[in-house]
């Protein structure tokens, strides 16, 4: 599979991780509300240099999985009966979920950038995620686990990170009064694509039987 394209699976999958509202980019919208564009980038970019840690941590993790296949089987069911709870909870539950309140009282320049470091190190959710993610992508033979690809995924993930994190800093206070912006809008998103993980997910633990 070449480099080119394992950038732009890796920038994809990122993207859609960092989609649903949460403490990163509520963050970031925030900052770049209050005080300016610039402040947010800078916040987007600690964010990144983070994940891009995790992401290569997640492949390694993923190189370790893939040499001990029992090891993946138990976690291939569990991750089903995760995403699918989480499925059903954004779908079913979540609807009357209140927006969360970001403080954002941090006025240095330079300090933006280690605070984006900081909330980024304590979001581990893209750990799993991209080991889960990176996982599947191999068993149908569209990432392998040589440097090249790694680097090339990676790269790709932070990307997309940032993309996602840019569109919240410079849209946000444009569409933050539309209806598919809304938090009932935004669960049915987060559930349709948890849901559509645990499709994917079935598929491999039914191929494997």
């Amino acid at each position: 599979m070449g480099i080119t394209v394992i950038f732009f699976l890796g920038l994809v999958i990122a993207f859609i991780g960092v989609i649903p509202p949460g403490l990163l980019n509520m963050t970031v919208a925030k900052i770049s509300l209050k005080e300016g564009a610039s402040r947010g980038i800078l916040f987007a970019l600690g964010v990144c240099l983070i994940v891009g840690v995790q992401t290569y941590l997640a492949t390694i993790f993923s190189k370790y999985l893939s040499q001990h296949p029992e090891v993946i089987d138990i976690l291939q069911r569990v991750a089903l009966v995760i995403f699918i709870l989480i499925t059903i909870y954004y779908l079913v539950l979540a609807r009357k979920q209140p927006k969360p309140n970001i403080d954002a009282n941090v006025r240095s320049k330079h300090r933006r950038f280690f605070q984006g470091m900081l909330l980024s190190s304590l979001n581990v959710f893209p750990i799993p995620y991209q080991a889960y993610m990176t996982l599947t992508l191999s068993s149908f033979g569209l990432l392998s686990f040589k440097t090249y690809s790694v680097i090339s995924y990676v790269a790709g993930a932070t990307t997309g990170t940032f993309v996602m994190l840019y569109i919240y800093i410079f849209f946000f206070d444009k569409i933050k009064n539309e209806k598919w912006t809304s938090q009932k809008s935004m669960n049915y998103t987060i559930g349709f694509i948890t849901g559509m993980i645990a499709v994917v997910t079935l598929i491999n633990i039914i191929k494997e039987m």
